[in-house]
């Protein structure tokens, strides 16, 4: 097993590739918890139904970028910005922070935090 360090890096780098769902699919536990300002999802179906809803309302991804990430231990921090546009046209410039708690290797909770 590789150390926190490495497989958040690893994760962040399929995200900026593009493959949100396949990095969702490697790194996230069968357990996860996911909680956002509006509402905490429990299990890795019910997470990866949410992010499938969310990659299918894309249109267009016009950049990601991950600002700054740090890790200490069994936790990481992502700062990401996003500029999309979605299938109803609406274009959209995204800021969230995600703070990760790992286990075993895997993702066990994710927290985003965001202006709702």
């Amino acid at each position: 097993m590789s150390d926190v360090a490495t497989l958040d890096k690893q994760l962040n780098e399929q995200i900026l590739a593009g493959d949100i769902l396949g990095a969702f699919d490697t790194y996230y536990a069968d357990d996860v918890v996911m909680t956002e300002p509006t509402g905490t999802r429990e299990g890795k179906a019910a997470n990866r139904a949410y992010e499938e809803q969310f990659v299918n309302s894309l249109e267009q991804v016009h950049a990601v970028e991950l600002k700054t990430s740090a890790v200490d231990g069994d936790r990481s921090l992502s700062e990401w910005v996003m500029d999309v546009t979605f299938k109803d046209g609406n274009r959209v410039r995204m800021e969230q922070i995600a703070a990760r708690q790992w286990k075993d290797g895997k993702v066990a909770h994710e927290r985003f935090y965001y202006s709702a």
